[in-house]
């Protein structure tokens, strides 16, 4: 196999080799890049999986842990649940910032409602470089752009988050996202295939070439070729997502769907394939029956497409209408692309062909790699546990002239000049956090704390983390990361509970 094309699926030589042991024959070009995108790190989590089980994720709140579904959910009471997800956008953000950090909104928004949970709390953690450069505060001023411009079209309020500036991510921010959303404990959807002969109809925007190859360029080591991948990086439309909310939430509340589940990385091929995995089924899609916004596209593409504000539904074929219905009424098109099958396969369809047929589990248990640790370099282990670098705290103090009036030190004022003590403002006062006014504490306070209408109950959220305390110790660092966000909830009266 080629090499380049290897790496353009990003699939390694011994990953290839696992494929023909697997499959028992070569595959084609279309199989190939469905199982690179399934076994990109941001699908498969080939190398973290083993890591993310050691989390705890079980409690007596817990109805949904990690893993199992597109979001994590956890019981508040009264038959309501808070449903709630964090994930990136970073590789797409330091290319086009903007549209970077506008479809991570969308798609956190998505992983939220395809639950059938109404999204009612945005919040982010961002990380740049220092403001001094140019290209940075490029990369600054369109990620948060980004976030307002989509979270402040859709009407959801952004209530928190942080931002911190540093060296190590000149010209390769993180760009991370969170979702909060509220729903009945009855009304709560499942991303999967209820039986064979079940419909596959796909809503919202038409698809198009934009975000090939998204997912294994989020797993990509970024360099000087990044302006090169532009057409990775997907593009938002949040007035159409707005619709598709509000046309989902209206499906959970009829109880018609089977399944629902968002296009996100790997667009058609995900959600199609964790759909049938999780019912333990196949699927069979026609693509010539997916709408699309492009002339000429191929299989390959139409499969791989990250375009955004789209959903695919698993419904019955007694209530396709009933479904179709509620789509018009929203001014949304929407097609049957396919099947649930009994025979665990993923076939894809085009001109009346097989243009591709992989099982599901082939694409669904990807390798995965036990990390190497290595010690710390030595100039790390000094920085570590040199203290001697600190300024004097007495430098701190405000002395007093022979008027009586105080003299503010040069270090307090250079501090205060920090990005990193500064007030955030000019951040959160671009966003809007009292739409759809639940919002009782918003931006920057400790945590923000919302009213759950209807009922005597408030639910707090925040997002915090210590780059710096994670480099120099992992293990202690994400620890401090923990306690901290737990503290910030504290201040407000709340007690952690996921």
């Amino acid at each position: 196999m080629d090499a380049t094309l290897l790496r353009k699926v990003g699939l390694t030589e011994y990953e290839y080799g696992l494929v023909l042991e697997r499959l028992g024959r070569s595959p084609n070009h279309l199989e190939l890049g469905m199982i690179g995108a399934l076994w990109s790190e941001h699908c498969g989590y080939k190398h973290t999986k083993p890591l993310l089980k050691m989390l705890p994720s079980t409690g007596p709140r817990v109805v949904v842990g990690p893993g199992e579904e597109n979001a994590g959910v956890v019981s508040i009471g009264d038959g309501y649940v808070v449903v709630l997800k964090i994930e990136s956008h970073n590789h797409p953000s330091a290319v086009e910032p903007y549209q970077g950090a506008a479809t991570g909104v969308g798609g956190i928004l998505r992983d939220i409602f395809t639950m059938g949970a109404r999204p009612v709390a945005v919040l982010d953690s961002l990380r740049f470089g220092p403001l001094v450069l140019p290209r940075n505060r490029y990369l600054f001023n369109g990620v948060v752009a980004g976030i307002s411009g989509y979270g402040n079209c859709v009407g959801v309020p952004t209530v928190g988050g942080e931002v911190f500036f540093d060296p190590a991510y000149s010209d390769n921010p993180l760009v991370n996202v969170m979702c909060v959303g509220l729903a009945r404990a009855d009304r709560l959807l499942r991303a999967r295939t209820g039986r064979p002969g079940d419909l596959l109809i796909l809503v919202g925007a038409a698809t198009g070439r934009d975000g090939i190859h998204g997912a294994t360029f989020a797993s990509a080591t970024l360099g000087a070729e990044t302006e090169a991948l532009r057409p990775a990086v997907q593009v938002g439309d949040p007035f159409t997502e707005k619709l598709l909310l509000e046309a989902c939430l209206e499906l959970a509340e009829s109880g018609l769907p089977v399944g629902l589940q968002d296009l996100g990385a790997a667009g058609i091929t995900a959600a199609a394939v964790e759909a049938a995995a999780r019912g333990g089924h196949g699927v069979e899609i026609d693509v010539d029956r997916v709408p699309r916004r492009e002339a000429g596209m191929t299989p390959y593409e139409v499969m791989l497409s990250e375009s955004q504000e789209r959903m695919l539904v698993i419904a019955r074929p007694e209530d396709e209408p009933k479904v179709g219905a509620i789509f018009a009424k929203w001014g949304l098109n929407y097609s049957t692309i396919g099947r649930v099958t009994a025979d665990g396969l993923v076939r894809v369809v085009a001109g009346g062909e097989v243009a591709g047929e992989l099982p599901v589990r082939l694409l669904t248990e990807p390798p995965t790699y036990q990390l190497e640790g290595r010690p710390l370099p030595e100039w790390i282990e000094r920085r570590r546990l040199d203290l001697s670098g600190l300024p004097d705290l007495r430098l701190f103090a405000t002395p007093w002239d022979t008027s009586g009036a105080p003299v503010v030190s040069d270090v307090l004022i250079r501090l205060l000049g920090s990005p990193n003590i500064a007030s955030k403002e000019y951040v959160f006062r671009q966003y809007d956090h009292q739409v759809l006014l639940n919002t009782v504490v918003g931006p920057g306070a400790d945590a923000a704390v919302l009213r759950v209408k209807g009922t005597s109950r408030a639910i707090a959220v925040t997002t915090d983390g210590n780059g710096r305390l994670c480099f120099l110790n992992p293990r202690l660092g994400a620890m401090i990361a923990v306690a901290e966000a737990a503290r910030n909830l504290v201040c407000v009266g709340r007690p952690p509970t996921a």
